[in-house]
Order: structure tokens, then C-alpha cells, then sequence
């Protein structure tokens, strides 16, 4: 088996002696250079599995290396060497490009994890069909951009903030961006920043020693070290209270983390993906979120499309969908005209919004074939139109549109059933539905 080379970029020959031996030791084989003219020379005679390089050189800087390669070399991945305490170089250089950053004084246990993690892309990756094993469904010019894309970022090792509206799909790109990354193998743990308690959140992200607080009966490890090795996905991070803003962001500066209750910190080694159907910008600008964590976390920014920018893919994500309905002996179909009418919708619910409706559409169809009027798709909020200019500052009002939308249904559904004295039958009649629809509704609401 042939011997993976390394480039290393250095003008202190203390620093190249220690990286020398490290990769030696590794049973790799290290290239030297001194100045940014010496990298360039070896880069075009030689093809390299990584590049290690300083940020500041005598001829010029890392960030120089780091835009060549990517333009003559893009399938290297280069680590950049930074000051101590140096974020914004670090930050700078992933912007840039790089794979990952490591300070200086150099750890050298960090350092082999840094090399492992470059050299294992390749061997992950270019299996991987892009089309054919996404989970992210579409021949959209906006979907095929998205999946290239991330395609890009699942080699560095960068904070990627994912943007976009409720049920895009983030995700399922958070997911993709750690499968087709080196990190694969590790744990991918998704923390729903909003679903957590506020006295509890701390203990759930860095965990707790036993005696550390009231009801702490036993040793709990945090999320952040059961993604150790992996990535962390931390899903309407704007929803963090500001205390705990100040913990993460120490957390991702230095690599470490302190349990509820410890006396001394923990090193995780994660990638940190984050999302919020928020405004994290305006988050920013009102006070609710730290400038200093914002510009942490949003290294990269990958932004969803919503489903009302990609109708042409309506028809593909509902073959998908019924398919995965279908059951046993079962083929409902889409009738033409009911398709016709999804990609005549704006979805402000987005890809989680189809779901619903197709979902809700094959329990209440007959023969097999779902009809336009089996969709039931919800009135535009406060009777206002898709085209109304007014219906986008309207829906920017409600925090969870599902649960909003459940609200209406609900109250719309009650109010009837007391008009007939919880008589469903005649309930269902005054709504105009079929008894059988009503019953589907009250399962689903859970009115009893």
C-alpha cells in the first residue's frame, strides 16, 4: 500500500522538526516548506494528501496556500497552524477554505486527530453517488446547487449554520453534511435547542456530577460528549437563553466543556452544525443572540430553499412519499389535477407541509387514487392570499406554523362539536366533511 504524503508549511524549524517526527511516526511522509514559493513549487510537482501549513510566512501568509490549493488542488485538504488564542485567523482560514485549524503550541494528540480525520476523506467520500444516496430530493437548479455544496462542506470541518423556513429540511442536510464527511462513522446527535427545559439545558449539553444540584442522583454525560468524535447539531439554536450562549461559545472556542458540578474541564473533539427557522441576523441586532457567538457559529452559511422556489420537484418528493405510504397490497396514486394543484401551492409549511397533506389525503381517499378535493389544503392565515404582500409579515408572526395551523383545526373542530352536543355526525355535517374525515381529525388532535 502506497504512503500518504503531507506538505508542511513552516518557517520555524523547531515547528518542522516537531511536525516531521509526529508524521514520520504516523508511517506518513512529510514534504517541507519554508515560504509560501517553496510550497507552491512542491505542490505542482507533487500530488499531496494534506497540507499543513502556518498562517504567517516570510513571503507572504497560510490564507495564500490555502487559495491556491483550492483553486489548483481542491481534492487536498489543508489544516491551518494558528497563533494561541488566535479565533480570528482560525475563522479566516476556514472561510477560506481550510479543513480544519490547530494553535499553537501545537498538542500533539490534536494534531493526529486532525491528520486522521484529512486523510480518511477521500476513503469516505468519493464512494458516495451525490444524486443517487441523497436524502435530499430534486433536479431543481436550486437542489442540485444545495447538494453540491454540501458535498464541499462535509470535507472541512468548519461551523456551518444552516438557514431556512420551518420543514425545509435542515436536517436532513445536517445529516448529509456529517455522512458524507469524515466524521461517519462517530455519532450524529441532534439537540432541539427549544425543546429543553431552561434549567435544565446546562446539565443536558455538558452533563452533571452526581450531588451537583437537587435530583441529581447519578453521573449524567452531556450531549456534547456523546457527540465526541462526531457532530453535534444544534437544531433552533436562537432559542438558547443568553447565559447559556456564553457556555457554548467557550465551549467551541476552546475544545472543552465543564459537566454541572466538575471541578475540571473535558476535551471534546466535535463539529459543531446549527439551524433555526429564525432571522438569526435580526436575532443579533434586537439583543436576543450574541454577536460574538453568531459570528462563531455562522463560519459557513448554508441556506435551504423553500419548496415554493422548487416546484418543479413537487411530483418526484410525492412519488417518494407515497411510496413510503403504500403498504402491503396498496397503490394509491396522485390524480394529475390534485398534482396540478400542489404545484400551484406556496407551501408555507414547506416539504414537512406535503407530508402532512399527502399523508392526511391517503388515510381519507378512495379507490386508490387521491382526487384534488382528498388534499384539503389549508386557506391562506387571517384570509389573506398567497400573493397578498401582507401574507409573509403575517406568517412572520407565528413561531411554529404546524402548531399554529393544529390550533385553528382544533378550535374550528371543537366549536362545531358543541353546536351539535358532541354529535359527530352531525358535527361532521355542519363542517362539511364525511364522518369518517372527522374521526381521522379528532385521532389526530386528540379531542376526545
Amino acid at each position: 500500500m502506497q504512503r500518504q504524503t503531507v506538505l508542511i508549511i513552516d518557517d520555524e524549524p523547531d515547528i518542522l522538526e516537531l511536525l516531521d517526527i509526529t508524521l514520520r511516526r504516523m508511517k506518513l511522509i512529510p514534504f517541507r516548506a519554508e515560504t509560501v514559493a517553496q510550497a507552491r513549487d512542491l505542490l505542482d510537482e507533487n500530488s499531496f494528501d494534506l497540507c499543513l501549513t502556518d498562517m504567517r510566512l516570510p513571503d507572504g501568509s497560510g490564507l495564500e496556500i490555502i487559495q491556491y490549493i483550492q483553486q489548483y488542488h481542491p481534492h487536498t485538504p489543508v489544516a491551518m497552524i494558528t497563533a494561541f488564542g488566535s479565533i480570528e485567523t482560525a475563522i479566516q482560514s476556514l472561510k477560506a477554505g481550510a479543513f480544519d485549524f490547530i494553535s499553537k503550541p501545537i498538542d500533539l494528540n490534536t494534531l493526529r486527530e486532525i491528520v486522521t480525520s484529512a486523510l480518511r476523506l477521500d476513503d469516505e467520500t468519493e464512494t458516495i453517488e451525490e444524486n443517487e444516496h441523497s436524502p435530499l430530493l430534486g433536479s431543481s437548479a436550486a437542489m442540485v446547487k444545495l447538494r453540491k455544496q454540501i458535498k464541499k462542506l462535509a470535507r472541512s470541518q468548519a461551523p456551518i449554520y444552516i438557514c431556512g423556513e420551518s420543514g425545509s429540511g435542515k436536517e436532513l442536510a445536517a445529516r448529509q453534511i456529517h455522512a458524507l464527511g469524515p466524521r461517519v462513522n462517530e455519532p450524529f446527535i441532534p439537540v432541539n435547542c427549544g425543546a429543553i427545559p431552561a434549567d435544565l439545558i446546562e446539565s443536558e449539553l455538558f452533563g452533571h456530577k452526581r450531588g451537583s444540584f437537587s435530583g441529581a442522583v447519578s453521573e449524567h454525560q452531556g450531549l456534547f460528549q456523546a457527540a465526541n468524535g462526531g457532530t453535534l447539531f444544534l437544531d433552533e439554536v436562537a432559542d438558547l437563553p443568553l447565559n447559556m450562549q456564553v457556555k457554548l461559545l467557550r465551549a467551541i472556542q476552546e475544545k472543552a466543556i465543564r459537566p454541572v458540578g466538575a471541578a475540571q474541564e473535558v476535551n471534546i473533539d466535535v463539529r459543531f452544525l446549527c439551524a433555526t427557522h429564525k432571522d438569526l441576523a435580526q436575532e443579533v441586532q434586537e439583543g436576543r443572540f450574541r454577536q460574538d457567538l453568531y459570528y462563531r457559529l455562522n463560519v459557513i452559511e448554508l441556506r435551504i430553499p423553500p419548496l415554493r422556489e422548487r416546484h418543479g420537484d413537487i411530483a418526484l418528493l410525492c412519488d417518494y412519499i407515497l411510496k413510503a405510504l403504500n403498504q402491503d397490497d396498496m397503490q394509491v396514486k396522485l390524480h394529475p389535477l390534485a398534482l396540478k394543484k400542489l404545484e400551484s401551492y406556496s407551501f408555507p409549511g414547506n416539504v414537512r407541509e406535503l407530508e402532512n397533506v399527502l399523508e392526511r389525503a391517503y388515510t381519507l381517499c378512495d379507490n386508490d387514487a387521491i382526487l384534488a378535493d382528498d388534499l384539503q389544503l389549508t386557506p391562506a392565515i387571517g384570509g389573506y392570499s398567497n400573493n397578498d404582500s401582507s401574507y409573509t409579515t403575517k406568517l412572520a408572526a407565528v413561531d411554529n406554523l404546524e402548531d399554529h395551523l393544529e390550533e385553528i383545526e382544533r378550535d374550528v373542530i371543537v366549536q362545531a362539536l358543541d353546536a351539535c352536543h358532541w354529535n359527530k355526525t352531525a358535527a361532521a355535517e355542519r363542517l362539511g366533511l364525511s364522518f369518517r374525515s372527522l374521526r381521522y381529525r379528532l385521532k389526530k388532535l386528540g379531542i376526545d
